[in-house]
Parts: C-alpha cells; structure tokens; sequence
C-alpha cells in the first residue's frame, strides 16, 4: 500500500508541474491569480483570432452581419482591444 500510495503522490505532482508548464506558456490557461475579467477576455480574443485566422469562419460572420470580408475581420480586430469592455475597479473585482 507504502507504493501505491507513493504512485499516486507521485502522479499529482507530475500533472501539477505540466499544469504549471502549460500555465507558464500559454497566456491563456490562465493561473490561480487569473479573475474572471481577465479569463473571459482571454476567452474571447482567442475565438476572435480563431474567427479572423480561418477564412471560412470569416467568410461566414461576413455573410452574416452583411458585411464585407475585410470589414467583419477589421471590426473583430478591433474588438480584440477590449472584447469585454474596460477592466472592472477593484471593488467589482472582489465580488
């Protein structure tokens, strides 16, 4: 039981540290400091650049809003800034 009970220690050490690779990375694994405004955008931007990166997808948002190609990519470009709107103050932030 001595092993076993090691293996499994051993086990959640080593998911742990590939956790904490990933997290040091990749900006948008997020951390344990990482509030909800700052996954959210995180979230956001990345389907936004996922959008804009994949002709389809871009084909597709520009056939639905009406808009031209190089219009629907330039309007999400620039909801990349703030996809969410200005960060909330640090009272917000707390809650």
């Amino acid at each position: 039981q001595l092993t076993l009970c090691l293996t499994v220690q051993d086990h959640r050490y080593n998911i742990h540290s590939q956790l904490e690779h990933l997290q040091s990375k990749y900006v948008g694994t997020g951390h344990a400091d990482t509030n909800k405004y700052q996954w959210v955008s995180n979230h956001h931007r990345d389907t936004l650049s996922s959008l804009v990166g994949h002709p389809n997808l871009l084909d597709h948002v520009a056939i639905v809003e009406g808009e031209s190609r190089g219009r629907a990519r330039f309007q999400m470009l620039q909801k990349m800034i703030l996809p969410c709107g200005p960060p909330p103050g640090k009272e917000e932030e707390n809650q």
